[in-house]
Order: structure tokens, then sequence, then C-alpha cells
């Protein structure tokens, strides 16, 4: 992730105003008739009807036309902790294969995450629970891609905050997701279409894409320089579009335990957090996945040796990177020539890659379960090739660890340390010289916003040096029943020369979040954090030359996810 201030964000007022609004009709809809929370309202039509009692119902409750449909299928599901379950639908995962770790609701994920890969072991088509796609169920269209496997879903997520910093454009960076201070944004309008690979069964091959679309804000955080970036780094938009995942799947049984073979652009291995909002606890991310890797395009094997261990192979073409800039490269304003009094180490040729840190990189993961699907332990190197300073170049190595201590706690943890060679020295006035007149891919000319950062290095004198930070993060989480969890977040994180940040320093938060379910479809995740620097690192724009004047921060934040 680049550091992005977007253009403009909506204010106090518009903020809590419009979080208000929203938030009041989450609950409105939640309770407007009490016995939506410990009943199945009856459609019109079908006062005796239950799909949750009688499956084979379902189609005479939710009635006919899509909007009728649309309604019934979010009224069926309000109070519910989980869908109606077709008694005669195929099994969901391997009986020899460890439990799943967690339920949705109220936790973002069933598996203990690990990317690169639908679950093996555990995914079967048709498997996504979408009022969408009940709303078409009696339609043409709906029955083709039921029968051919194919769904179309998505959700919209809004959310706000209250902050203690004040510049009203990117004020509360390096936090993100909620960059700007006191402002309502929307974060995300996802529509996916994708196709699961049945890798329940052991008879035969499968296969599967998705196609992913994203709108909002929270483009800035899985831009890939190449591809729609002017958004990001020409017009610094503050929302825009991306497609983080658009890929193919082919699944075979027959090689040990099964494996997966993914090509295209995919979310980016390790991690417990994700970019996608129902992916995560909270609404706000920890700084450790902020400064992270986000995606790649390549290819990614994933081999499930038996049911414990699974192991992972890829190759992609960079960290937000697109193949063509690989090999693109674009004529150098300030070439070294010393004899016109231009000196320029970095780049000294007349024409410059226009990534130079787009190089061919492979990824190694391992990932053991648990007999009993309650510990977990996912390790990884993700992104290595050479480590040469580019757009998001970063060399990853780190280690993810899950544990359910009971029915209502479980705890992750994630340690990571990630670094680029050769990065610029900011303090270096010869470095300083090049940038002022263009002589880098990455200056003002080519990139005027949210460029990559140049490293803070031990003393003036030199040119480069090694970037490197490292963070630490966990989440205790507490789930007093279905539709209700509560996480803490703790984290430090090191930005050793602040090439992540834009400051050296170490930074120590924490953030206690509350997730609330009215339902599978609707989630509001209300939190608050606190950060704190050794340094002054808040409350600045680097777009707009304001330095950071603030060591800490508060923010009151939350959000609402509602599914379709």
């Amino acid at each position: 992730m680049k550091r992005a201030f977007s253009k403009s964000s909506l204010g106090l007022k518009t903020a809590l105003c419009g979080l208000g609004i929203t938030f009041s009709l989450a609950f409105q809809l939640a309770y407007a008739d009490e016995s939506a929370t410990v009943a199945v309202i009856p459609a019109p039509g079908a006062t005796d009807c239950n799909p949750y009692e009688e499956y084979t119902c379902l189609d005479d409750y939710l009635g006919t036309g899509f909007w009728q449909r649309l309604k019934n299928y979010y009224k069926l599901e309000m109070g519910q902790a989980t869908p109606p379950v077709d008694p005669d639908g195929p099994l969901s995962r391997r009986d020899d294969f460890p439990p799943e770790a967690q339920t949705i609701p109220p936790m973002p994920f069933t598996e203990w995450p690990y990317g690169g890969t639908n679950p093996l072991g555990a995914t079967i088509p048709n498997s996504v629970d979408s009022p969408l796609m009940a709303a078409i169920g009696d339609t043409d269209i709906g029955k083709w891609m039921f029968e051919n496997h194919i769904q179309a879903y998505g959700w919209v997520d809004v959310g706000g905050n209250v902050s203690t910093s004040k510049v009203s454009h990117g004020g509360n960076s390096p936090a993100a997701y909620d960059y700007n201070p006191n402002a309502l944004d929307l974060n995300q309008i996802v529509l996916y279409i994708d196709r699961f690979p049945d890798m329940v069964q052991k008879e035969h091959n499968d296969w599967g894409f998705r196609l992913s679309g994203i709108y909002g804000s929270d483009y800035r955080y899985t831009t890939s320089y190449g591809l729609g970036s002017n958004q990001l780094i020409t017009k610094n938009l503050a929302n825009g579009w991306d497609t983080p995942m658009i890929y193919a799947d082919w699944y075979t049984p027959f090689v040990m335990e099964g494996l997966n073979i993914r090509v295209g652009r995919y979310i980016s291995l390790p991690d417990i957090e994700a970019q996608l909002a129902p992916n995560n606890y909270m609404y706000t991310h920890s700084m450790t996945y902020t400064y992270d890797n986000y995606t790649n395009t390549g290819i990614m094997a994933s081999l499930a040796v038996n049911k414990n261990w699974i192991v992972q192979f890829g190759v992609a073409d960079g960290t937000e990177a697109t193949i063509p800039h690989m090999y693109q490269k674009q004529t150098n304003p300030y070439p070294n020539n010393p004899a016109a009094g231009q000196i320029n180490p970095l780049y000294p040729g007349t024409t410059f890659r226009v990534d130079p840190g787009a190089n061919p990189n492979f990824t190694l993961c391992g990932r053991w379960n648990s007999d009993d699907g309650k510990d977990d332990v996912n390790f990884c190197a993700n992104d290595i090739n050479r480590g040469n300073y580019g757009y998001n170049n970063l060399q990853w190595y780190g280690i993810t660890v899950y544990h359910q201590i009971d029915e209502h706690w479980h705890l992750d943890a994630e340690l990571y340390n990630e670094h680029q060679n050769n990065a610029p020295n900011a303090l270096n006035s010869t470095v300083q010289t090049i940038y002022a007149n263009n002589g880098s891919p990455f200056a003002s000319q080519f990139m005027p916003y949210n460029a990559p950062s140049l490293a803070q290095c031990a003393n003036a004198s030199v040119l480069t040096c090694t970037s490197s930070s490292t963070g630490l993060t966990g989440y205790l989480n507490y789930s007093p029943d279905p539709m209700n969890n509560f996480s803490l977040r703790p984290e430090i994180y090191w930005d050793y020369q602040g090439q992540r940040t834009g400051t050296a320093t170490t930074y120590r938060n924490i953030a206690v979040g509350w997730q609330h379910w009215f339902s599978p479809q609707i989630e509001v995740r209300p939190e608050i954090g606190y950060m704190k620097a050794n340094t002054a690192a808040f409350n600045g724009n680097s777009n707009l030359g304001i330095a950071p004047n603030r060591n800490n921060q508060t923010v009151l934040a939350g959000d609402i996810i509602w599914h379709f």
C-alpha cells in the first residue's frame, strides 16, 4: 500500500448524519417487527411455510418477481444466524478433514485464513448465501446460472469516523480505510461473478473462475500500477474502481489430497486480514496489514499433502504490478550528463523502466492445521525476488498463528518482516536533486500523487539503503452468541526507515471493535482505536506538503455491510 489521500471528504456533520441514518435503517429493518428476530415471517400467500423447518417450501415462501423474492429473502433471514439449509444438499466438506474453525456469522471466515485458493476439501459450488441469486432463482437466467454453478453476489460497505486529527484530507494516515478524519466514506461497492470448483468430491477434475469489481474509496489500497492506476497516481480521486480478482481455477483431486492451480490476478496469500470488507473482523485494519502486499498477477499452485498440511508455490510478476510494466520504459528527463552538470547515479541512462520493481517473483507457503481444527500455523515467503525498490516490490517473510481457546474465545497473531533493496535516501542531497528534476520513474512528473515513499537512511551520505519494516499484531476475540463478536487488536509496527508510512518511527496501537449481525446479510462494526508514535506521524498530508504534527490520535469509527 502506498500513502494515499483523497482530494475531498464530507465533513463531520455529514459523517455523523450519514452514519446515524445508515445505522438507524439497519436497526429499523431488524426490529420493525419483534417477531422477525425469533421466527420466520410468512411471505404473502404462504402463511404456513417455514423454509427453516421445511426447505422444499422455500420457493413458495419467496413468491414470484424479482423485488418480492428479494424482499422476502431478506425478511426470511432476519434474526437468523444461518440461511435455511437443504437437507438433501451435497456435503460441504470432507469428513476426514479437520472441522471448520469458525462460523459466519459472527466471524468473517469459516476456515483459518489462507489465500491463493478456495479452501481445499471444504468448497462446493453454489455455496454463497446470496439474496440476489434467490431473487432471480425463478428466472431462466437464474436457473441457468444455478445449473452451471455460477453465482453473482456482492455488498455495499459504508463507514465513517470521528477523530482527534483535523487535517481534512488524509489526516488519520498512516491509519487506513478511514484515512480522512471526521468523514463519511463509500468504502466499497463490490460485485463478484464466480464459479467454485467442487473440492469436496474425489471423483473428477473441476474448474472455476472469479470476476470481481470494486468501486469506492478503498480502490486506492488494491490499485495495481498500470491497471486504472491514473485514478490514484495522476488524479488522486476520492473514489475509484479496481478489479482485484480476475482468475481461473483448475482443480484435481487425484494429486495427493487435492491440487488447485490458480491463474490470473489474486489476493496475496498471507495475513489475518483482507482487503474485502466482509473478510475482516473490524472496519479498520492494522498497520501491519495496511503496509503489506495486496495483490499479485501470476500462477499459484495449492496442494493438500494430507488432511493437516497444505503447501503453496507461485510465480508472479511482482506486487501491485502489471505484466507490461516488466518491460515498459520511458524517457528519463534527467539522465547522467556530467558535462551539463547533471549527475544521476540512480537512473543514469536516457530511459528507465516504468517500474524497476516489477520483476518475476516466487511465493512459497506452508500451512498446518490440527486434527481438531482448533490450531493453525501458516508460514510464508511471499513475492521474493532481488527486492529492487519499486512501486511496491515488498519482500515478505512472516507467520500467522490461530488458536481456538473454547467455543467463545479464540486468538490470532501475525508477525512479519518486509524489505526493499536500494531504496533512494530522502536525506541525500543528490537524491533530492534527481527527484526535483524528475530523474526517477516515481518523481512528480510521472506520479504527482501517492508515489512510493523514499527511505530515511542512517545517514545523509549514502545514496540508497535497504528499507525494512516489521509488523506484529493480533486479535483476541470473544463471541457470546452466533450474532455478536468482540475483538481486541493490539499492535506494534516498526517502520525503521519510514519508507512505508513516511515517518521513521515505532507505532503502538490498540483498538476494540464489536461486530453485530442482524442477519447473515447485514452487519455493523463500531470500534474505537488509539495510535501512538515515537515522533509526530499523524495529522498531515504528504500530497499537500503538510507535515504531521501529532504523536497520537484517537478514532471512533464504524461501518455497515449490506450483502446482496
